[in-house]
C-alpha cells in the first residue's frame, strides 16, 4: 500500500535531517510562528471543507487525511522552531500517526479476512515507524553528546597548548616576551 511506503519514506528523511547535524532551530518571530499557525489552522478548515462534498468511507479517508496533514504541519513548525531531537522524533511520530489512521480508513473499504490482513499491516508499519523515530532520536542525540565531547576536547587541547606557549615566553624579557604572550593569547583564541 502507498501509505505505508509513505510512513517508511517520512521516518527515513527525518533521520537523514537529524543526522544531517540539524540541531539548530530556524531563526522563527514570535509573529512568524503566529503566521504560520494560523496557515496551518486556514488549511485545515479548507481541507475538512472539501471532504463535505463527499460521502462514505472516501469522507472518513478524506477527514483522516486532513487530520493528518494539520498534525504534521504543527510538528513541523515546532521541529522548524526548535530543531531539536525530540521535535524531530516528534514530527516523525505525527506522520506514522497519520499515516496509521488514513491506512485503517482505507482498510474500511475491505472486508473478512483481507480488512483483519490490512489492518494488521498498517498496525504493523505504524509500530515499526515509532520505533524507528526513537532510533533516529537516539542517535540525533548521541552524535549530538560526541559533537560536544568534542568541541570540549578540542578547548582543553588548545588551553593546553596556550600554557605551552605562554611558559615559552617566561624565558624571554622584556617588549619580546610581552609581544610573545600576546601572540600566544592571539594565536590559541584566549581573553
Amino acid at each position: 500500500m502507498k501509505t505505508f511506503n509513505l510512513c517508511k519514506t517520512s521516518v527515513f528523511a527525518v533521520a537523514l535531517f537529524t543526522s544531517a547535524g540539524a540541531f539548530a532551530a530556524t531563526a522563527m518571530s514570535p509573529a512568524d510562528y503566529s503566521a504560520h499557525k494560523t496557515r496551518i489552522s486556514t488549511d485545515h478548515k479548507a481541507d475538512k471543507a472539501a471532504c463535505d462534498k463527499l460521502s462514505g468511507n472516501a469522507k472518513d479517508v478524506c477527514e483522516a487525511k486532513a487530520e493528518g496533514k494539520q498534525k504534521v504541519a504543527r510538528a513541523e513548525l515546532e521541529f522548524d522552531r526548535s530543531g531539536k531531537a525530540g521535535d524531530a522524533r516528534k514530527l516523525a511520530e505525527a506522520r506514522a500517526d497519520a499515516d496509521y489512521e488514513v491506512a485503517k480508513e482505507l482498510c474500511d473499504d475491505k472486508a473478512g479476512n483481507v480488512k483483519d490482513v490490512c489492518v494488521k499491516e498498517a498496525k504493523a508499519t505504524h509500530t515499526s515507524a515509532l520505533a524507528d523515530a526513537k532510533v533516529a532520536e537516539k542517535k540525533a542525540e548521541a552524535r549530538k553528546d560526541v559533537g560536544e565531547a568534542r568541541k570540549d576536547a578540542s578547548a582543553d587541547k588548545r588551553e593546553a597548548e596556550h600554557k605551552v606557549a605562554t611558559e615559552k615566553c617566561e624565558s624571554l624579557a622584556g617588549d619580546a616576551r610581552t609581544s610573545c604572550l600576546a601572540a600566544a593569547k592571539d594565536r590559541f583564541g584566549m581573553k
